[in-house]
């Protein structure tokens, strides 16, 4: 199989943020009357928009002000100012899809404000932004919705059957099979069987990601 395009999630997947993201979010989250550990706030929340986040800590008792997404995301930010460092593989990974001439983008449920904090440490900003990079936020449309992958391929005149997502939660994976896309499931730290039983095929390191993609 011939891939033209590989798309990346972001978070969790180019650059190793959801620890931190999701020890905020816990911290912030309590703070509000919705007592959880970063391990239930990744469980929760990875994958989601903002928005989606907010909708679902209020379901779960949350008491929220009407600047909450302002508040965490200045709360966010500042600890990933500090430093993120890329998924261990990654910068291996981009040159051997430089040297196989297979294009790449991002896309993410983040925002692009996000993406030029974690991106811009660590020399990636620039390789994808502006034409190559896709935020949930700057489209509103996101994962588990389709649309942020199929506007990647459109942009890049792509077919679907032609591109592969690299995705690491459920919700991302879910818009990659109903874009219609081949789906590689990144499990760092479990089994990855919630991403399988979605259709994806899961492995646990960027270097095995040229294998898979017949370099």
């Amino acid at each position: 199989m011939r891939h033209e395009l590989v798309i990346f999630d972001c978070d969790g997947v180019l650059v190793d943020s959801e620890p931190t993201s999701n020890r905020i979010m816990a911290e912030n989250l309590t703070r509000h009357g919705l007592p959880l550990t970063a391990e239930q706030s990744m469980e929760l929340f990875v994958g989601c928009s903002m928005a989606g986040v907010r909708e679902k800590a209020i379901s779960l008792g949350a008491d929220l002000p009407h600047d909450w997404l302002e508040q965490v995301y200045s709360e966010e930010y500042a600890c990933l100012r500090k430093g993120v460092p890329l998924v261990s593989g990654i910068p291996e990974l981009l040159k051997r899809l430089d040297a196989a001439g297979i294009s790449c983008c991002v896309a993410s449920n983040g925002s692009e404000g996000k993406m030029r904090i974690t991106l811009g440490q660590n020399g990636l900003w620039e390789r994808f932004h502006p034409n190559a990079m896709f935020s949930a936020h700057e489209l509103g449309v996101s994962k588990p919705d389709p649309g942020l992958f199929q506007t990647a391929a459109r942009q890049f005149q792509v077919q679907a059957r032609d591109c592969v997502v690299i995705e690491d939660s459920t919700s991302g994976v879910t818009a990659a099979i109903r874009a219609g896309m081949r789906c590689l499931g990144y499990a760092a730290h479990d089994d990855g069987a919630r991403l399988r039983e979605l259709g994806a095929e899961v492995f646990h390191e960027m270097a095995e990601v040229p294998a898979l993609l017949g370099l």
